[in-house]
């Protein structure tokens, strides 16, 4: 039971969690390394719907910590100002936990224009602030700390500017793949691992590789917190369901279908998932078999865009079976989509305003007019990052 007297756990005061699982999902040979995550929340005194998100704290790696106080020639133990007024913590402790290391601000480059020693340091650093905004910003969106004072070697960096020109290190959400219904005291997450090589340096995705590697199981803590969305199931069970979540996008429907088969409604349910092979990148595989071999799956479609010539995507699959398709929208279908939303989520989109014309021969203002009219009654709904 939650300790009624200290109060709610909340984004402001998240819950040290215990993390019971971590699992590779994909099979050998893969190019990906997408992981299985279950947080324990017994006695958080935290609940969640289909739908809502985890949010995690995460902290730097320490392999990184020890670099920079190395840089810096400082102990660690010193003590340093956080940014806007959020208290006084050692040098250690910023680094670790409070100020982001990847992408430096704006604002340091801006002190290395002030402080540099040498001329060609604070000419470079001039000529960089003098770019445009989106081209500067890729700049830094790429570099870590670590590259910003290799790049400047003449700076003599004060540890104390650092940690208050850098911008917070905020949390990750990342869409729950379980239902309360089956998992009441647990949430489960689909987390893609980001590794990469990048200006002879080795980089991770912060969060992930929190939850990869640095996390120990059932003793280690994980900060979270429950952020609810508007992103949920239809209110009536018997309505029917599309979801279109290939990679990670796949989890909000896993707990989707899990929350439809623990309540026992009636609604159909058609999934449509990709990824590059079948036979290493089939996240959930066994559980999704099953309940299309049940019928709690009425339609699994599955994208695999390496496994042949020529690629295919989900929303090639969406052109498909497009007369189907169709018909289970003017049925009164929700449509969910979940995942990438520079690329897939847009060809999605266009995939669904091309069906309203294909099929049900309406003109491209028409079309925009019937996706409009699904997203105001909620029957279109998407969940993109």
């Amino acid at each position: 039971m939650p300790d009624l007297t200290l109060p709610p756990y909340s984004k402001n005061n998240p819950f040290p969690a215990h993390m019971l699982e971590n699992r590779l999902l994909n099979g050998a040979g893969s190019a990906k390394e997408t992981r299985h995550h279950v947080i324990d929340l017994r006695c958080s005194g935290l609940s969640y719907s289909v739908g809502d998100s985890l949010g995690v704290f995460a902290s730097n790696r320490p392999t990184e910590v020890a670099e920079l106080l190395e840089k810096f020639c400082a102990a660690g133990t010193e003590m340093v100002e956080l940014p806007r007024g959020a208290g006084r913590v050692s040098l250690y402790e910023a680094l670790l936990s409070h100020i982001s290391l990847a992408a430096p601000s704006k604002k340091l480059l801006t002190a290395v224009a002030a402080g540099a020693s040498s001329a060609g340091d604070r000419l470079e650093a001039e000529r960089l602030l003098g770019l445009d905004a989106p081209v500067l910003r890729e700049w830094l969106e790429v570099r870590h700390l670590l590259d910003l004072m290799d790049a400047f070697p003449s700076m003599v960096w004060d540890p104390a500017l650092i940690v208050a020109e850098s911008r917070k290190l905020v949390p990750r959400l990342y869409s729950i793949a379980s239902s309360p219904r089956m998992y009441p005291d647990q949430v489960h997450l689909t987390v893609a691992v980001v590794r990469f090589e990048s200006l002879g340096r080795e980089r991770v995705g912060v969060c992930s590789s929190f939850l990869a590697d640095r996390v120990a199981l059932e003793t280690g803590t994980v900060p979270v917190f429950v952020a609810p969305s508007h992103f949920g199931l239809p209110e009536d069970p018997a309505a029917d369901v599309i979801m279109v979540g290939p990679g990670t996008g796949v989890a909000p429907f896993r707990a989707f279908l899990q929350e439809r088969v623990a309540t026992g409604a009636p609604g159909r349910n058609w999934l449509f998932f990709g990824d590059q092979h079948e036979a290493t990148d089939f996240l959930y595989a066994e559980e999704f078999r099953e309940w299309a071999a049940k019928g709690a799956l009425a339609r699994l479609d599955c994208a695999w865009s390496r496994d042949q010539k020529h690629k295919i995507y989900v929303q090639d699959k969406i052109r498909e079976n497009a007369a189907e398709l169709y018909a289970w929208l003017m049925a009164g279908a929700y449509f969910y989509v979940c995942g990438d939303a520079k690329r897939m989520a847009k060809d999605v989109d266009q995939a669904l305003h091309d069906l309203f014309s294909t099929e049900g021969g309406l003109s491209a203002e028409e079309a925009a007019a019937a996706v409009k009219r699904m997203k105001k009654e909620g029957r279109y709904q998407r969940d993109v990052y």
